[in-house]
């Protein structure tokens, strides 16, 4: 079966955190997501592992563009990205494995866009209806032990995901938690070379 990438919708979001804990920012912290919503090839069926192996080289491009796209808007105001994550949510007839595909062309897109970062990119995936959010967690790029880069960004696509759809969705911020105090080594310590710490 060969499968084909159909793109229905494409919804970007973007946020500005300004203050936190009554506190005034230095500078806004920027966060946000990129959601495609796909005809899910599958939904109603059991794919295959070459068929999902063959989907998963489909999607990279998408993966790589979207990766991009978030990137740019981030950065627009010179702010660099310093956290990442992933996730999916694959409508009501289609199988989670579906949803999980998405983690090795969506990790390797973010790489390819963000100069490869060494922390692995963590994920998040649901089967949905619906409306249905999908909380990606966010770690730094280069450290995922780092306290103040551990966050959550929320997905939402408000008519997504139909029970024949998927929604792969990519997140990135430009900085720690806002007021945090958790303890821990800080940016100004990460050596990078494990994406530990």
């Amino acid at each position: 079966m060969v499968t084909s990438v159909v793109v229905h919708r494409m919804q970007l979001t973007t946020r500005r955190t300004l203050q936190a804990a009554g506190v005034d920012l230095d500078h806004p912290h920027r966060h946000g997501s990129i959601a495609a919503v796909l005809a899910n090839p599958f939904a109603g069926s059991h794919a295959t592992e070459a068929q999902i192996a063959e989907w998963m080289t489909d999607v990279r491009p998408l993966a790589d563009e979207m990766a991009i796209e978030l990137r740019d808007a981030l950065t627009a105001h010179g702010q660099e990205i310093e956290t990442y994550g992933k996730g999916a949510i694959v409508g009501v007839s289609g199988e989670l494995e579906i949803a999980a595909a998405w983690h090795v062309p969506a990790g390797a897109g973010l790489r390819a866009a963000l100069g490869d970062p060494k922390a692995q990119v963590p994920s998040s995936k649901k089967i949905g209806a619906l409306g249905s959010q999908v909380d990606i967690p966010l770690v730094h790029l280069h450290a995922s032990y780092l306290r103040s880069h551990y966050d959550v960004e929320p997905v939402v696509v408000p008519d997504g995901p139909r029970p024949d759809e998927v929604i792969y969705a990519l997140v990135m911020s430009t900085g720690a938690r806002p007021a945090h105090r958790i303890g821990g080594f800080t940016i100004d310590d990460v050596h990078g070379d494990d994406g530990l710490s």
